[in-house]
This record gives structure tokens, C-alpha cells and sequence, in this order.
């Protein structure tokens, strides 16, 4: 319960912050314009609101909700004086109702004049006034609804700065992987072999300090240049490892470092111990089994339990054979070096101006990476992959750490834009699509259309959020 109480918590506050910043940036550019903007939500509110603050009557309310049509709250609390609107009838920032719904989905800003999930057609029956969405420039409505996406994906690219300043870059080279990499049963049968060593991508050389590495190995036609053994070879990716992969769970590892077993200390009155290993020894063999990695090491163990055997080691450059008897558990009794420890990793740090080009960098890649992953969605494998609340949770560590919850944010803030930016109507795409039309066509949508429309993307939206999480359901229980 503990794990998950600490894993909700990270996605609440991820939420929290992505939300409101998207919201914001529809605010801030409506503001801008001279847009009213009548509430600004962070989650949604039927029925009632934790929280409601209205600048104008400076008041604060606590669970307020409507009674037999009148506002009604547990609360209220007087923070401020009132005021009065501007006598030339220019809304301002208190002309704005400020509130902390209850159903944490989202959030929204209800800005005048507009059709959305707020209002309807009925709603703007009176004359257009000159402060309302519908009587702005197309440009300038187009701006406001781009606003939120390009919010979010600013917020990501802060973020990945920020992280660059703050702890840098470590990694290992794919030069420094001695033993090269342990694949998964997809990617071998994509013609990967255990011990490859990644040398090239696309015929320029491989970077590991690239996010989207493993993203681009897998699209169909990549050409993976790897070196296996003493030959020098070219593994071309198939149309099947991308759908393969996509079905796969958090867990998943495409590919993995080999690390090689050398001991950093003996348990007293255990195998090694009594086989005389010592700290720094490098196990090359348990019995007739070849271990160069722990991938090996771990069933030559199994395989020889409760038997008398050998061992091959190496200490100083030298090798030597020494005899060991495992006991029925199978298990040596040394704790391994750390991989840390045993591979040259690298470590950058950034100074501010040095960030911004990483933080570009990073958060552009991840941008494009989902941009090129669109049409797997409508894919068999890609429907089986998406996933609700569960799998976002799923995301964050099982202890609070900074690190991970900037990683992860950052990694949502890209993924909220994006899906934002998709054509569905009640999206900021389908906003978005209707006013190039306009601009296009010099004809504006009539509003009938534009609430039909978002009606049935409201819908469509609701049944993704059910089979989303209809998944995560199915995969913990079922699966």
C-alpha cells in the first residue's frame, strides 16, 4: 500500500503541474488579446469545488456547490476587499474565477465566447462583445488554443535543462561495454546475438548519450552496425520489432550492459571463501561453462549446486584454476563488484549556456520519437499497449526521487503535448484544425458544427479513457 500510495503521489503532483501549466498558457495568451477568461480550473468540478476564489468579491470558499440554484459553501473565508469591474469594461485577471475541482482528469479554462466542453451554442446567443474569443482575429484564436501544447512542450525542455545544470550526464559508452550486450528474444530474432557490441546507427557512429537510441534501432530499415566477435557486421530491422516491442510491459528490456563478475568480497565459512577467492577476482568459468558476463554466471551456479567443480579466475592478469564445492543452494557467497565500478562511466557537467542546447536536444528527440510512433497506435499491437492512470503511475519509482520525478514529468509534459496536438475534436487539435480551415477558407465553422463535433469528440475521448484503463485492469489482473 505504501508503494502506492508513494507512486500516486508522483503522478498527482506530475498532474498537477502539467495541467496547470497547459491551462495556463491558454490564459496567459487569451489575457494577452484581451480575451475574458471566466474560470480557471485545475481538475474538473461537477456538482461542487474543493476550492473557489473570486478576485471580485475576494472571497474564498471552501466545497462550494449550487442548492436549488443558489451557490452554496461549507466555507467562505473574506481574503481581500471587494471591487467593481472597469468602468471602460475591459476584463482583467479578477474578472476570473479561480477553483480546485474534485475529479483530478485534467483541468480547463473557460474563456468567453468560446464553444467547449464549458459551453454550448445556447450559451452564446447574445450579440458577440468585443472581449470574447469569437471576436478575435483567427490568428489570435489560433494562438490561444496553440498555446497550451507549446506551454507544455517548453516546460519539458525547462525541465531537461534544469536537469542538465543540476546533475549532468552520466553514462558508458558503447565503446566501454567490453562484453557487449544481452538482447531480448525479440531483438535477437531481429538478428541480434548476445555479446554484440553497438558500434554504428544508420552508418554514423552510435552515441549513448542519445535518449532515443534504442527508438531508433527499432524503426523498420534501421541499419544497426554491430561488432560480433572478430567480424564486423550489419543488422537491418524488419517491419515486426517495433509492433513486437510495443506490447510489451515496464518491465522490458530490449538490451542490457553485460557485466562481467568480479568479486568485491567473501562471506566467511562460504564457498569462496574456502576456495580462496579474493576481492578483485574476475570468474571466467564455473565447471566447463565459459561466464564472461553474469547473463552466464547465474545458471553455470544452477547447473553445478551440490556438486564439487572449478572454477577459472583471473587475479593480476593471471589466470588459475581452483576448486570449489557449491552447496545445495548453488550460491558462492561474494557480493559482485558494482557495474559503476567496472566500466569506464562518463560523466558531463553543464553550465547554463551549455544546457539549453542539451535541454533542446533532449526534449526535441523525444518530441520527434513521438511524433514517428503515431501510426502504431492504430496498429493491433499498438491498441494493446496504451494504457490509463495505472500505467502512468507505473512509471515513477517506488521511492521518491528527484531525479526520476524530473525525468518522468518532463517525459509526460512531451507526451501531453502531443496528444494534444492530435485532430480530434474537444482536443486543442481539433481547435487547432478547424481554425486553419478558417484561415485557409476565409469561412468560419459555425458554432453548431464546432459543439456537434466536439460532442463527438468528447465521446470518443471518454470511451479511450475507459478501454485505457480497462487495460491496466486487465494486464494487473488477467495477465
Amino acid at each position: 500500500m505504501e508503494l502506492f500510495l508513494i507512486k500516486a503521489a508522483q503522478l498527482v503532483v506530475a498532474l498537477v503541474l502539467l495541467v496547470t501549466v497547459h491551462e495556463f498558457g491558454h490564459y496567459i495568451f487569451a489575457r494577452m488579446f484581451g480575451i475574458k477568461v471566466n474560470r480557471f480550473y485545475l481538475f474538473f468540478n461537477p456538482k461542487f469545488s474543493l476550492l473557489k476564489y473570486d478576485p471580485m468579491q475576494g472571497t474564498l470558499k471552501f466545497i462550494a456547490y449550487d442548492k436549488d440554484g443558489k451557490e452554496r459553501a461549507l466555507r467562505t473565508f473574506q481574503v481581500s476587499r471587494s471591487r467593481s469591474p472597469r468602468a471602460d469594461g475591459k476584463p482583467t485577471w479578477r474578472d476570473t474565477i479561480y477553483g480546485l475541482g474534485w475529479l483530478p482528469l485534467g483541468g480547463y479554462c473557460d474563456i468567453a465566447g468560446m464553444v467547449d466542453e464549458t459551453k454550448s451554442t445556447k450559451d452564446l446567443a447574445s450579440e458577440p462583445q468585443s472581449w470574447e474569443f469569437r471576436s478575435k482575429a483567427a490568428y489570435k484564436r489560433l494562438l490561444v488554443m496553440v498555446a497550451g501544447v507549446l506551454f507544455n512542450f517548453i516546460l519539458a525542455i525547462v525541465i531537461y535543462i534544469g536537469i542538465a545544470v543540476h546533475w549532468g550526464d552520466d553514462y558508458v559508452p558503447y565503446s566501454a561495454m567490453k562484453e557487449g550486450l544481452d538482447f531480448s528474444e525479440e531483438m535477437q530474432q531481429a538478428g541480434f546475438r548476445t555479446g554484440d557490441k553497438l558500434v554504428t546507427l544508420n552508418s554514423e557512429p552510435i552515441d549513448a548519450k542519445d535518449y532515443n537510441t534504442l527508438w531508433k534501432m527499432i524503426q523498420p530499415g534501421a541499419r544497426v552496425g554491430v561488432q560480433r566477435g572478430d567480424s564486423a557486421l550489419t543488422v537491418e530491422i524488419g517491419e515486426h520489432l517495433l509492433k513486437q516491442m510495443a506490447t510489451k510491459g515496464k518491465d522490458y528490456r530490449a538490451m542490457m550492459i553485460r557485466v562481467p563478475v568480479y568479486v568485491a568480497s567473501t562471506a566467511n565459512g562460504e564457498a569462496a571463501a574456502k576456495a580462496g577467492l579474493k576481492p578483485g577476482d574476475r570468474i571466467l568459468k564455473v565447471g566447463a561453462d565459459t561466464t564472461p558476463a553474469i547473463t552466464e554466471f547465474r545458471p553455470a551456479l544452477t547447473k553445478y549446486k551440490g556438486q564439487k567443480t572449478t572454477l577459472v579466475i583471473e587475479r593480476d592478469g593471471v589466470e588459475s584454476t581452483v576448486p570449489v564445492e557449491l552447496g545445495e543452494s548453488g550460491l558462492l557467497g561474494i557480493q559482485m563488484v558494482s557495474p559503476t565500478e567496472i566500466f569506464d562511466t562518463e560523466h558531463i557537467d553543464y553550465n547554463i549556456f551549455q544546457a539549453v542546447p542539451r535541454g533542446w536536444e533532449i526534449g526535441t528527440g523525444q518530441l520527434a520519437s513521438y511524433v514517428s510512433s503515431l501510426g502504431l497506435i492504430f496498429t493491433k499491437e499498438g491498441a494493446q499497449s496504451v494504457g490509463g492512470f495505472g500505467t502512468l503511475g507505473s512509471l515513477f519509482p517506488e521511492k521518491w526521487n528527484w531525479y526520476s520525478f524530473w525525468q518522468i514529468t518532463a517525459f509526460l509534459s512531451v507526451i501531453l503535448a502531443f496528444m494534444n496536438v492530435i485532430p480530434i475534436p474537444a482536443l486543442d487539435g481539433g481547435y487547432i484544425l478547424f481554425l486553419l480551415v478558417e484561415m485557409v477558407t476565409r469561412r468560419r465553422m459555425s458554432e453548431r458544427f464546432i459543439e456537434i463535433a466536439n460532442t463527438i469528440g468528447m465521446f470518443f475521448l471518454l470511451l479511450l479513457l475507459v478501454y485505457a484503463n480497462f487495460n491496466d485492469i486487465y494486464r494487473m489482473l488477467l495477465k
